[in-house]
């Protein structure tokens, strides 16, 4: 049964534990070798991947003052049930509260996200996440990074503004028509919101979380980080303000390089659609490519 108080999050197994090398044994040596790999080193914890601090902040939200739970995360795994009894253990081994998984023996577990209701789904693999939010859910790749998690009990998340959290309506007049024509729409529409982009039921959802604490003592930050600067900043301001959607911090940066702002943010993770953004900031910060429909 779906638990509509909650907010639920799809992961596949590869985003969150290590599985480069299980990997490497299916590529070279094929599916029985794999699958006898896993089944031997089935006690042997895998090591943390590049979603799994994240998993851990969103999971330490339901212990946050009375313990009620906020948060539901489910394992979605291309694995058989008998090699993913590796990964199953490993979640017990890092005492991860995580209950439901599938394991869809080599098929993409991209449409059961749906099925349990899930609010954003997370993956390494583009064409799953591609499938996924054109079932209407926030998808994002996980790309491969060298970042580093941030010693900060609280969660925090970052998104890019056009194309994630709001349409890509704008962003397609930049695209075709250059900056000076995207800043003259915006600033002629700057009383007319943006419509919803693929993140906006995600960002509600993590907006009915902070709703639970007083702002000062709320454990999740939420922030925007946008390339847009003045004029075309009132829009997104009157925009938020329409949906009445808290954002902690809106950093309006002018073209300029995300990614030391997102380090002096803290992000656990960051949402951006544009390919080169997130090759920048990966090499910072744990980041989601949301990818294009």
């Amino acid at each position: 049964m779906k638990n509509s108080n909650m907010l639920v999050i799809g992961i596949t197994s590869r985003a969150l534990f290590d599985l480069e090398i299980s990997h490497e044994v299916y590529k070279n040596k094929g599916l029985e070798a794999y699958r006898k790999f896993q089944i031997s080193n089935e006690n042997q914890p895998l090591m943390p991947g590049k979603a799994f601090n994240l998993v851990k902040k969103l999971l330490s939200l339901n212990f946050v003052k009375t313990g009620k739970r906020r948060v539901e995360v489910i394992l979605l795994s291309k694995n058989s049930a008998d090699t993913g009894l590796r990964i199953f253990n490993s979640i017990d081994h890092y005492g991860l509260d995580i209950k439901k998984a599938v394991f869809c023996s080599g098929m993409s577990p991209h449409n059961y996200a749906k099925s349990f209701g899930a609010h954003l789904f997370l993956s390494t693999d583009s064409e799953d996440c591609r499938l996924s939010l054109e079932n209407g859910i926030a998808s994002a790749k996980i790309m491969p990074s060298s970042s580093v998690s941030f010693e900060d009990s609280n969660l925090r998340v970052a998104f890019d503004g056009d194309s994630v959290l709001f349409s890509d309506e704008s962003q397609l007049i930049f695209n075709k028509k250059g900056l000076e024509a995207f800043e003259e729409n915006e600033k002629n529409l700057a009383r007319l919101p943006l419509s919803g982009g693929p993140f906006k039921p995600f960002l509600l959802e993590l907006n009915k979380i902070q709703r639970q604490f007083l702002q000062s003592e709320c454990p999740l930050k939420i922030a925007l980080v946008t390339a847009r600067s003045a004029p075309s900043h009132e829009r997104v301001i009157r925009t938020l303000r329409e949906w009445n959607i808290r954002i902690d911090e809106c950093l309006f940066l002018g073209g300029l390089n995300k990614t030391e702002f997102l380090k002096a943010f803290k992000a656990d993770i960051f949402f951006d659609d544009q390919i080169e953004n997130c090759l920048a900031t990966s090499k910072a910060v744990t980041t989601g490519h949301v990818v294009s429909i």
